[in-house]
């Protein structure tokens, strides 16, 4: 079970997985609150982090790192970060107090080599697109984390490659973690439909599932579907499902989904695995939307919520 006591020295986490690979994840972790929410959302982030075990390491790839550049954390102590407004304050009380990894993150920098990829010593932590999700995958917070950015200036083509060239560290026993969401629209949200979703984000949603299970590499052709410009009006929540993409086609897998359903309308809860066999959180229904939203959601505006 995650939490439990690290491999021993010098044994590989995933020595009898298939060819060692370290298993992989996009969550769409949506509304802050899941971190203090059991619904079928977290029950299927829960069985991933039972079914990944013990991983060397985890690099978290998160869309609430989105900046101008690629860069890695290299801290040994990374701080929680609660980047997001007008939530309760048990949300700001949760502290996710795992260790870094300057040693993982400097195979991170040779891993995408030649692209350039900054040291980040002591400005990012872990934000809440990585702890809302790890809290509840590898709640004991013991395996180091380190978080790489999502490079807002760069096309999908490019987090492909990244994630194409973080492949390897899978055999290293470091589990990726990347979280978003698929369709992610937050002037769209219809508070009035908790399980529910717009047409068009259904359609979008059934679009970007045939494209992973069928052709990950061909992931970027999903930007000229008709539903893309309302699935993902800024990218920063889509984008890091290429690093799944990425990593799937460079080791010849194709993506397993773990769990699906959607949010306010307009938010899609679809994760994916790779290189682990879970269970599925239940089928589409009721029990997706966590309970506690912000007290007035109207009174904070859509960019500023930080879903």
């Amino acid at each position: 079970m995650a939490g439990d006591g690290a491999p021993p020295a010098g044994e590989h986490p995933y020595a009898g997985h298939v060819e060692g690979l370290a298993p992989v994840a996009f969550l769409g972790h949506g509304n802050p609150m899941n971190a203090l929410e059991r619904n079928r959302f977290t029950e299927a982030w829960r069985a991933f982090g039972a079914a990944a075990g013990r991983p060397r390491a985890i690099l978290a790839v998160s869309a609430h790192w989105f900046v101008d550049a690629t860069a890695v954390t290299a801290m040994a102590r990374p701080r929680t970060i609660h980047d997001f407004y007008g939530f309760p304050d048990e949300l700001f009380a949760v502290e996710y107090p795992a260790p870094g990894s300057p040693e993982v993150a400097a195979e991170v920098v040779a891993a995408l080599s030649p692209r350039w990829v900054g040291l980040d010593h002591d400005s990012w932590g872990i934000d809440h697109g990585t702890w809302s999700v790890l809290v509840h995958a590898f709640p004991a917070a013991d395996v180091p984390v380190v978080q790489l950015s999502v490079h807002a200036g760069q096309p999908v083509e490019y987090h492909l490659e990244l994630g194409n060239r973080l492949a390897p560290l899978r055999r290293e026993g470091v589990v990726v973690v990347a979280s978003g969401n698929v369709v992610h629209n937050l002037r769209l949200l219809d508070w009035s439909r908790p399980d529910g979703a717009f047409d068009w984000a259904t359609r979008f949603d059934q679009a970007a599932r045939r494209q992973l299970v069928d052709d990950p590499a061909g992931l970027a052709a999903l930007a000229g579907h008709r539903d893309f410009a309302l699935a993902a009006p800024t990218p920063d929540h889509f984008l890091p499902l290429a690093y799944l993409a990425g990593m799937a086609a460079a080791d010849g897998e194709r993506p397993a989904p773990l769990v699906d359903g959607y949010a306010y309308g307009s938010l899609s809860m679809a994760c994916y695995t790779l290189g682990v066999v879970t269970p599925t959180g239940g089928p589409q229904g009721e029990g997706g939307a966590p309970s506690a939203i912000p007290a007035d959601p109207t009174s904070v505006p859509p960019g500023e919520t930080h879903l």
